[in-house]
C-alpha cells in the first residue's frame, strides 16, 4: 500500500467514526458544538500521531507480555501532555470537553492502531497512518457537532446561521444518535456508489 492510500483510508475506507464506528463514547459525548468536537478530534489526532510514532520507535524492545499495558503507558503520556497544554491554554475548550480528555487513553482507535499498525511498520509508515486515521476522526467529530449544533442551536462554529424554531434534541444525548446514525447512513450510501 503506497503512503498516499495509507493517509486517506482514515477518511474515506477505514474512517473510524463512520466506518469502523471506533471511539464513539467521545464522538457522541463531546459532540454538542463543532468546535468541541473539532477539539477532541485534535486532541486525539495528537496522541493518535505521538504514540505510534513513539510503538514504531520501540516495538523491538517491548516483550510480548507486557506489549499491550506498554502501549497504554505511552498513550497515557501523551494524553496527559494534551491534558495539561489544553488545561493551561484552553480552559473553557478543556471544561466543555471535560472527562472525554483522560478517556483517549482507553479509546480503542488509539490503542487499536498502536497495536494493529504502528507495532508492526516503520516510523514512516507509522507517522502517516497516525495522522490519517487521527485526520478522519477530527473530520467525523467535527462533521457530527456541526450537524448536530446548526439542527439544535441555529449555528456552526457559534456563528448563528438559522433563527426560529429548532430541534433541541440534537444539542442533547438522543440527537448525537439520531445525527450520527443519519450520517452513517449517508457515508454508507456514498461508499457503496
Amino acid at each position: 500500500m503506497n503512503q498516499l492510500q495509507n493517509f486517506t483510508k482514515g477518511f474515506i475506507k477505514e474512517n473510524p467514526v463512520f466506518v469502523l464506528l471506533l471511539g464513539l463514547c467521545p464522538t457522541l459525548g463531546v459532540t454538542t458544538s463543532a468546535v468541541n468536537g473539532l477539539g477532541m478530534g485534535l486532541a486525539t489526532t495528537f496522541v493518535l500521531v505521538m504514540s505510534n510514532l513513539v510503538v514504531s520507535l520501540v516495538r523491538d524492545f517491548i516483550p510480548d507480555k507486557v506489549r499491550i499495558p506498554s502501549f497504554i503507558i505511552i498513550i497515557a503520556s501523551f494524553v496527559t501532555v494534551v491534558e495539561l497544554v489544553m488545561q493551561a491554554y484552553m480552559p473553557g475548550l478543556f471544561d466543555a470537553l471535560g472527562l472525554f480528555i483522560p478517556l483517549i487513553v482507553v479509546n480503542c482507535l488509539v490503542l487499536g492502531r498502536a497495536e494493529a499498525f504502528a507495532s508492526k511498520n516503520n516510523i514512516g509508515s507509522s507517522l502517516i497512518d497516525g495522522f490519517g486515521m487521527g485526520l478522519g476522526f477530527s473530520f467525523a467529530l467535527t462533521l457530527l457537532g456541526a450537524v448536530r449544533e446548526l439542527l439544535g442551536a441555529g449555528a456552526i462554529f457559534g456563528f448563528s446561521l438559522i433563527d426560529g424554531d429548532l430541534m433541541l434534541v440534537f444539542i442533547l444525548a438522543p440527537g448525537a444518535f439520531i445525527a450520527l446514525g443519519y450520517l452513517v447512513a449517508i457515508i454508507n450510501k456514498f461508499n457503496k456508489a
